[in-house]
């Protein structure tokens, strides 16, 4: 309620104590407390400023015992506030999940009338995960009065109106701060002055992401009721009508001591599915769809570092909070269990391949038919699994969004999983046993076992980081750790008779001569392409008639061996010893040997092992998809939206555009420096970048294929121009620096498409990104090693790499390293790659434009011909000098140059 106006206050009391008049001293005497009462009533009614001003008047007037007792504002509420979901019947629905922030330039939802602590800058804040409000925490109790609820996560299933409850309905958030345009007007929110604005810009929905300015011409007072379609991400995200909150059967101990006992198979089986349920206060009811592909996350936040806690926290923004757990508090069991009956469910595992396998795990206990495939999200170092199904080694910064995309149109593939059965060696004594464990850490894997060399690193490691945790809190430490113990290893020789203590019988064939007569120090049994944080120690064994490629979903596992100069190689690109590709494997050991099962170290007493295919589980693997493409199935969704689910109009769906056969783009460099500092403010990032040139490719050209055109952009940029450039800038009226520097070979692509912010993209996954998904008219590459003076010019040119990419395979020329690079962009012979300058192109025709590609001494070549003076330019060339076959080239260049004078 708003207080009543400044004008209609009776500050009688206060004047008396300001004055200092003790006129009414017996009054005081005899009644103190209902004076102090009516003074601080008097003083609450007041604005806070007013209270402020009165209460420094009574200090200075020397007055203090005269005025009321002031109680200071406490840094938090009563209740305890809430940082976890509750899945407990005492569940309250529209329960904030508060997480912790430092973000000072968030005011408080409250605004200035409600807000309790104004003017303390350094009050604890809170900002709600679900609906990313920022509240003081002394203001909570506020947050209650008025009444505003977080999105609405289930339905209670006492509700009498279930049809009414099936509907999801706006949840409808103020904004003092918002990226991307209106909804309803396509115009874009004022950011002026965003960091200190106090006004509210916006209006957006926590589900859909909708949002419009706070007019009444934009938002429409029947936005408020309408039902929400839950936005772009809608197939996978699960309605709050589908998750039911149940109240637990009170049982009548009474009628239940009457009641007889029957012993029919009926009532056992009802009686176990209830014991199933039993202990639970909630239940899924999911409503079947085609189009509906639920997901389910869990995210281990002590992987990565701080990164899991993140990731967690924007899974809870993008999709209902009760289908992202936390696998720190429960495991992933009790929430397998409660979806187990969801179909088309999906679940997306962000950890390691530990996390993977511990999914995989409690999927094979609860034999789920069909299981729900697995895709991976890889959070922290290594991640084998992750690159094998192209999901990458690491989690840089990618956009939830399009990784909630990815997970939604990747395929579903195999992935075979190995059982390992260990049990005691019987052709020892039992006197003959070393000391060791008699059990593996893990009796399945999916990635490789191993044992010798690698594994006894692996568990000097892990026995090192046991006794003494607080040391290995650095990723860069335990990389020095890890080379250190592996050089200490190579040089005790700790590995270089395991030939000798090993027997390998693969489908019948015995590998034991083979295995010692090379003296391998490492053997592996390898499920996936990818070992030891990406290498590929298979190979591609196409010269080779006896082995097949290796796949992870053929049902044989490939037997390497390895010795210390194959393990170092294996860095550079290098290959093991293939030994065999096999269904079943059985080994002897005769002394204690580390070996570790998907990263778990172990020194296993002498044991006989069996490996044999157990199952094959259902992973998603990434894909490339054009998001600016709609595939078949999108447009089918498009026309026949499920309406049981969406109870939005149809007219709400749009059609995205097709992409264009050609893209003129330019290329902007942006410094490591200045994207730490502001990669949060996109349009001063922007402004700080340098341009570097412009590409034309085809729009469904690839950013990999693309990292190769910049290269050559570069090359021709320091071969041709000046030390000093300058361009026009196509968004303002000044000339914009050229940069003049050499990328560092480690530059990687910057994702322009989020309205919040730049993305890096992992070069590793350059591959699975097209173009067209980062941007339209121009590319941001971000270079770690680039200085902050930037050599420049005064001269108007723009240098130009023009590429005409026609569908098929196609072959261009690189210069520095005189070889082919061979793209699937063109077809060989028609593709073309050309430098030249935007003065240079109006003059030339559209047929000249697309010519052969040429070096740096060539084109110098070409320009003295033109000139006039052949002769100087022969003596200029070096290769014609050096390389007879050279000289042809230059021949034929010479007379392309000058229209057959060349020739004689």
């Amino acid at each position: 309620m708003n207080p009543p106006p400044d004008g209609a206050q009776d500050l009688s009391g206060c004047r008396g104590a300001e004055g200092g008049q003790d006129t009414a001293g017996e009054t005081a005497v005899q009644e103190p407390g209902s004076r102090d009462e009516s003074v601080e009533e008097k003083l609450r009614s007041l604005t806070f400023r007013k209270q402020l001003s009165y209460r420094k008047a009574i200090s200075r007037s020397g007055l203090q015992h005269l005025a009321p007792v002031h109680c200071p504002i406490s840094n938090g509420p009563a209740k305890e506030l809430r940082m976890t979901l509750d899945w407990t019947e005492n569940a309250v629905n529209g329960e904030h999940l508060w997480q912790e922030t430092n973000v000072s330039g968030d005011l408080c939802y409250l605004g200035e009338e409600n807000c309790q602590v104004k003017f303390a800058k350094s009050a604890l804040r809170r900002k709600c995960a679900a609906c990313k409000i920022v509240v003081h925490t002394a203001c909570m109790e506020q947050l209650d009065k008025i009444n505003f609820r977080c999105k609405p996560t289930f339905r209670d299933g006492t509700s009498r109106t279930p049809r009414e409850q099936n509907l999801v309905r706006h949840h409808w958030v103020h904004r003092r701060r918002q990226e991307g345009k209106c909804k309803q007007c396509g115009k874009g929110f004022q950011q002026k002055f965003s960091f200190h604005s106090k006004e509210i810009v916006a209006i957006s929905c926590s589900w859909c992401k909708q949002a419009f300015h706070n007019k009444v011409t934009c938002f429409l007072l029947h936005h408020i009721e309408e039902p929400c379609s839950l936005g772009a991400h809608a197939a996978v995200i699960v309605p709050p009508s589908w998750i039911i909150k149940v109240k637990k059967p009170q049982v009548n101990t009474k009628n239940s001591t009457r009641r007889k006992k029957r012993t029919s198979f009926k009532r056992r089986a009802s009686k176990k599915g209830l014991e199933d349920i039993k202990g639970r206060a909630f239940i899924i009811k999911p409503i079947s769809s085609p189009h509906m592909k639920p997901l389910l996350v869990f995210v281990n936040p002590k992987s990565g570092g701080n990164q899991g806690t993140k990731v967690l926290q924007m899974f809870m923004w993008y999709l209902n909070p009760r289908q992202v757990f936390d696998l720190s508090q429960d495991g992933p069991r009790g929430a397998l269990e409660m979806y187990r009956k969801v179909p088309n469910l999906r679940i997306l595992a962000c950890g390691g391949d530990g996390t993977v396998g511990w999914i995989l795990s409690v999927l094979d206990e609860l034999q789920s038919n069909p299981p729900p495939p697995v895709a991976v999200l890889p959070l922290g170092t290594g991640n084998d699994l992750a690159r094998t199904l192209n999901w990458g080694g690491g989690y840089t910064d990618e956009p939830v969004s399009k990784i909630l995309c990815h997970v939604e149109d990747s395929t579903i593939v195999q992935l075979d999983r190995w059982n390992l059965h260990v049990e005691r060696n019987p052709d020892l004594l039992h006197e003959e046993l070393d000391d060791g464990t008699h059990k593996l850490p893990l009796n399945v894997f999916n990635n490789y076992f191993s044992l010798g060399f690698d594994a006894h690193v692996t568990l000097e490691f892990h026995e090192s980081r046991e006794a003494n945790p607080e040391k290995f809190n650095s990723r860069f430490r335990n990389k020095m750790f890890y080379a250190g113990a592996a050089f200490s290893d190579f040089l005790q020789g700790s590995s270089r008779d395991l030939s000798k203590h090993v027997k390998v019988v693969c489908d019948g064939t015995d590998l034991t001569p083979k295995i010692q007569e090379l003296k391998f120090q490492c053997i592996v049994f390898l499920n996936i392409p990818r070992y030891c944080a990406g290498t590929m120690p298979w190979g591609n064994p196409s010269d080779h008639r006896d082995f097949e490629p290796q796949r992870h979903d053929d049902g044989y596992i490939e037997v390497i061996g390895f010795t210390m100069a194959s393990l170092a190689a294996l860095q550079v690109g290098g290959h093991g010893e293939r030994l065999h590709q096999c269904r079943e494997v059985t080994l002897w050991t005769y002394k204690a040997i580390p070996m570790q099962v998907d990263g778990e170290p172990c020194r296993l007493a002498p044991s006989l092992i069996r490996i044999s295919l157990r199952n094959q589980a259902n992973m998603v693997q990434k894909c490339k998809r054009r998001t600016s493409m709609p595939l078949l199935n999108d447009v089918h969704k498009v026309h026949s939206a499920d309406h049981r689910r969406v109870s939005a109009p149809p007219d709400s769906f749009s059609v995205p555009h097709l992409v264009p056969d050609r893209l003129r783009i330019r290329v902007n460099r942006i410094r490591l420096q200045e994207y730490e500092g502001r990669h949060h403010e996109k349009d001063k990032l922007r402004d700080a970048s340098i341009p570097l040139g412009i590409i034309v490719v085809r729009g469904d050209c690839d950013l990999e294929t693309c990292r190769m055109y910049i290269d050559r952009l570069q090359e021709d940029l320091h071969s041709v121009t000046s030390p000093r450039d300058h361009c026009q800038d196509h968004h303002s009226s000044f000339p914009r620096l050229l940069s003049a520097q050499r990328l560092n070979p480690r530059w990687c692509f910057l994702d322009a498409t989020s309205a919040d912010r730049f993305y890096r993209i992992d070069i590793s996954q350059e591959h699975l990104h097209f173009v067209t998904e980062i941007s339209q008219d121009e590319i941001f590459i971000l270079d770690p090693e680039a200085d902050g003076t930037l050599q420049g010019n005064t001269g108007m040119v723009m240098p130009d790499l023009v590429v005409e990419q026609l569908p098929g395979p196609s072959e261009w020329w690189t210069p520095t390293c005189r070889k082919r690079i061979v793209s699937d962009s063109c077809v060989p012979g028609r593709g073309s790659l050309q430098y030249e300058t935007l003065e240079k192109r109006q003059d030339l025709s559209p047929s000249s434009a697309l010519q052969s590609p040429v070096s740096v001494d060539e084109q110098a070549l070409a320009e003295a011909v033109a000139a006039g003076d052949l002769c100087k330019g022969q003596r200029n060339c070096w290769r014609c000098q050096t390389e007879p076959m050279e000289r042809r080239r230059c021949t034929k260049l010479l007379s392309t140059a000058t229209g057959g004078f060349a020739k004689s």
